[in-house]
């Protein structure tokens, strides 16, 4: 276990990338003669990311597949075989140089290729890969029956995934809950006497969030609540003109521990990812999901959340300015709600997720 090697392949969003991420620092923080290298897309969150981070890391040139009509998506789409090609020379070669004893897939079309290749490499290289969603995704699906380990985040008894599943629940950053609350009101500039609101639609933002919001800001700023408002890249400059002093509008946030941290209220969507994050801090939540994923697995996820308490669910369908800051109000300085929705969200988070993810790993080379 001592000169291991070890690739991590996985990204495209955050939901696929932070995962990658905690489960690399959780290994070096057992061993750091370990060597990671980290593999995502030149067109993914960890393009961004991974610089900042300061880890070894390959990009590929490969995005996923335009889904919309217009005449930019086919022009892209039509590039994709020869992205894939580049990218699966620009992969045999790291393989083949980096030599790893283990592969570990988060997900994602950034992940495929690499496990692709350590499925048909003569080193018989093996495979570990971890599922954030309760529907598993389509690289998961490919790779099930080959992989050693398949380490999934909810049990599903409905699943027809084949292969050596274990539940784990879902990797978390870490740090995730150290947030340091002072420094995090500093570095905010909010005052510490007021509510504070956290709306954010994952790591590239939403568009239906950002736009729910926005009609409800004035009331917000007119009341003793204040809000961190992650909109993403793409809507930051649309949105940028809110920022006051109760309104911080910020296209990423890379210290998430300290927006959690002074967090009393979290609206967001319900991806795997996001659930796992708010109950291990231990957050109430207005939980809206994203009404087109697939399997509608994020209704699904809110909806174990609002079984036990620890949030408030509103669909798409049934969203607009009134009853939004109607469910928001009637909550936020509603202290009593907010306190048996922070214990019951704490009960359900898996802190140790990470931990006994990189048990199965390790064990393949013990």
């Amino acid at each position: 276990m001592e000169n291991m090697n070890i690739l991590i392949a996985g990204g495209g969003t955050g939901g696929h990338l932070f995962p990658a991420l905690a489960i690399g620092e959780e290994i070096l923080s057992r061993n750091s003669n370990i060597k990671i290298h980290y593999v995502g897309s030149a067109f993914g969150l960890e393009s961004k990311v991974f610089p900042i981070k300061d880890v070894w890391h390959t990009l590929l040139p490969i995005r996923g597949i335009q889904r919309d009509l217009s005449l930019k998506s086919l022009l892209r789409n039509s590039l994709l075989p020869f992205r894939i090609l580049r990218s699966f020379h620009k992969t045999n070669n790291l393989i083949n140089d980096f030599s790893p004893d283990i592969i570990i897939g988060t997900g994602g079309y950034a992940s495929a290729l690499p496990l692709l290749v350590a499925s048909t490499n003569k080193k018989n290289i093996p495979i570990i890969l971890q599922e954030q969603n309760s529907f598993p995704g389509i690289t998961t699906k490919w790779f099930a029956k080959r992989a050693k380990k398949v380490c999934v985040a909810f049990k599903d008894k409905k699943s027809k995934m084949l292969g050596n599943i274990v539940h784990t629940g879902n990797p978390i950053r870490k740090g995730l809950t150290k947030g340091n609350k002072s420094l995090a009101y500093k570095n905010f500039n909010f005052n510490n006497m007021y509510k504070t609101i956290f709306l954010f639609g994952g790591s590239q933002g939403s568009s239906y969030l950002n736009n729910i919001l926005s009609q409800a800001i004035k009331e917000f700023k007119n009341a003793s609540i204040q809000v961190i408002w992650q909109t993403g890249d793409t809507e930051f400059g649309k949105y940028k003109k809110h920022t006051s002093k109760k309104i911080h509008v910020t296209p990423f946030i890379n210290n998430m521990s300290e927006a959690y941290a002074i967090s009393d209220l979290i609206i967001c969507r319900s991806g795997a990812l996001t659930i796992s994050e708010i109950t291990v801090c231990g957050k109430p939540s207005i939980l809206i999901p994203f009404a087109h994923a697939a399997g509608d697995h994020q209704t699904k996820n809110a909806q174990v959340l609002v079984d036990s308490n620890a949030a408030k669910l509103i669909l798409e369908k049934n969203l607009n300015k009134k009853n939004f800051l109607y469910t928001v109000m009637n909550l936020i300085h509603n202290e009593k709600a907010l306190n048996e929705m922070r214990t019951a969200s704490k009960a359900m988070g898996k802190p140790n997720a990470t931990s006994k993810i990189v048990d199965h790993v390790l064990d393949q080379k013990l």
